[in-house]
């Protein structure tokens, strides 16, 4: 197995990834930094995001406002003193992409534009267009070009850490070209790998979101926090789950059901004068549970929209005018035209919630270090937490990068004070790694395929972990997951190849996926309690004297996780009321 030597190795090479690979590079020059990734870095999943990055910059915003909003919107599960030092460093961020290249929309008098967004009450999102993930992404990668210390492995995926002497020493990767198992040893190692979207049937996730980085971290012992936080988008297009971003909403479309009637209102979200007209801006854009639980209500009461893919709400843009949908909403109306036959400027589209974003994560500090010395996290696939039970829309995309930068500070520091580890037992855990995969390529039973048991890991996730959810479906939930991770172990793989066996990875993948699901489902079975995203038809109330607390999520093989809790940090905000009958402008 061939071994390479790097200082610093970062899992995934997305936006996170990629930030801190060049904050590595300019902080500390002298450091080899290893990127490795399982796609080539411009198809990693940020390029995905649409909507806009969330940063205090116009007079009337405050850091104040920017911290508040977060916190209530996140139900108190935030950290705070983490939502203090990310609010802080976000308009940073962003300006650094502005130098960077990164083309934000502007104002009439040159300055940079922003817009509204869910849960926020003061007009605070960048964005470009509706393609900001992708400019972002941009923008990231041409910057990385320009340092030779940042060396790229694209499509390699990462299978295991290497650990010894309490702390992480590297990973082992399977390069796809070859199917050839390399052996990473690195001073730390950063995961930046995203979320794991993909273990619900019905998401806006690619392809790539299967919660490597989250597995190999939880193997490994570091903690799964808040994992039971999955949010669902209001608006995913019914027939595929592709993500209408909430940009939609911020520049004025509505949501009606089969009566033509703008339903938010009966859900605490603005109410209407007589003329018709919302007296208070809120409506369309409340946070992101909220909306998504009143359109699961209105399903309920028998107002839905009924369409060949079940049950759906109207999205109507039509008044906003083709001039408008074509300078803020380009991509949008292209995706409705390409995926439904449906022109937004001229026809409504029906939309239904899909699962969008995991709030929790691979634990970390405000520093983005993990409770296992040398193991960092940035991004989807950490939990600081900022987001606590439901994150605001154009958060993440900052989230990225603030964390990703403040990861690539803390493991060049610590980096710079580590001496090299016990080869031999290093190379012991990458041949054992390597040997698990050889074992898959020896089996020949049919008894179980990958296919099949993808199949009910995503029906037993959208079953148990809805949008709302109860203590029995929960409880048989977890009993499948325990059932279908056992029979994982007999799962056989048809192509015995090595050259880009997308069968191996396929497998790989399903079994990051089941570890990641069968945390997540614990968790939320333990958590008795309504908050945020995590809404139980058993226990309505948001408890805040037993529930106040992150869940943690510890590995323990092929038995149930061990869930702890620890203390959210609280600052200057105690729990209050989330109120979104109205917000200013």
């Amino acid at each position: 197995m061939e071994t390479i030597q790097t200082d610093v190795a970062i899992i995934g090479a997305g936006g996170a990834g990629l930030r801190a690979a060049i904050a590595l590079a300019q902080e500390a020059p002298n450091l080899r930094i290893a990127l490795i990734s399982k796609v080539y870095p411009m198809r990693s999943h940020t390029c995905a995001a649409e909507g806009g990055a969330a940063g205090v910059i116009k007079p009337d915003d405050s850091y104040d406002h920017h911290f508040h909003d977060t916190v209530g919107g996140g139900d108190w599960l935030c950290d705070q003193d983490a939502v203090e030092y990310f609010i802080h460093e976000a308009p940073k961020e962003l300006m650094q992409l502005e130098h960077w290249g990164c083309p934000w929309n502007r104002e009439e008098d040159g300055s940079v534009a922003v817009r509204p967004f869910g849960g926020m009450k003061i007009q605070r999102t960048w964005f470009a267009a509706d393609k900001s993930g992708f400019h972002i992404l941009h923008a990231l990668f041409q910057t990385s070009l320009q340092f030779p210390q940042i060396q790229r492995f694209d499509e390699y995926f990462a299978t295991d850490l290497l650990v010894d002497d309490g702390r992480c020493q590297g990973l082992t990767a399977i390069e796809m070209r070859t199917g050839q198992m390399r052996r990473f040893n690195a001073k730390a190692v950063i995961i930046a790998g995203g979320g794991a979207g993909r273990m619900f049937p019905f998401n806006t996730n690619g392809n790539v979101n299967t919660g490597d980085g989250m597995a190999m971290a939880y193997r490994a012992g570091a903690p799964l926090k808040d994992m039971e936080f999955v949010q669902y988008h209001p608006t995913g297009l019914p027939n595929t789950g592709t993500l209408l971003t909430e940009a939609c909403r911020a520049e004025g479309g509505v949501l009606l059901n089969k009566d033509n009637y703008r339903f938010l209102q009966d859900y605490g979200m603005g109410p209407e004068t007589p003329k018709g007209k919302p007296v208070l801006k809120t409506m369309e854009l409340g946070p992101r549970d909220r909306v998504s639980q009143a359109i699961w209500g209105e399903m309920q009461k028998g107002r839905a929209v009924k369409t060949d893919w079940g049950d759906c709400v109207w999205l109507d843009m039509r008044h906003l005018g083709e001039k408008k949908m074509d300078e803020r909403l380009p991509f949008v109306r292209d995706i409705c035209i390409s995926y439904l036959g449906l022109d937004p400027v001229h026809e409504m589209i029906p939309i239904r919630p899909v699962m969008h974003y995991m709030m929790g994560g691979i634990h970390t500090d405000t520093k983005s270090a993990t409770s296992l010395p040398g193991l960092f996290a940035a991004g989807e696939c950490a939990c600081v937490s900022i987001n606590g039970a439901n994150r605001l829309g154009s958060n993440s995309l900052v989230e990225i990068l603030v964390f990703g930068h403040r990861a690539a500070l803390s493991a060049a520091s610590y980096a710079a004070g580590v001496r090299p580890g016990n080869e031999a037992a290093l190379t012991a855990q990458a041949e054992a790694n390597q040997s698990k995969i050889r074992e898959l390529f020896m089996r020949n039973s049919d008894k179980e395929s990958i296919a099949g048991l993808r199949k009910e890991m995503t029906d037993t996730m959208e079953e148990g972990a809805g949008i709302y959810r109860t203590q029995e479906g929960m409880d048989k939930s977890c009993k499948k997951l325990s059932e279908l991770r056992h029979r994982y172990q007999d799962i056989t793989l048809h192509d015995k190849t090595n050259v880009y066996n997308t069968d191996l990875l396929s497998a790989l993948e399903l079994g990051n996926m089941l570890d990641c699901a069968e945390a997540l489902m614990t968790s939320g079975r333990e958590r008795k309690e309504s908050r945020g995203a995590h809404q139980r038809l058993d226990y309505t109330a948001r408890d805040d004297v037993k529930y106040l607390k992150h869940s943690m999520a510890y590995f323990k093989g092929l038995e149930a996780p061990s869930i702890d809790y620890r203390d959210v940090v609280i600052t200057k905000s105690q729990p209050g009321v989330r109120d979104y009958s109205g917000a200013k402008k």
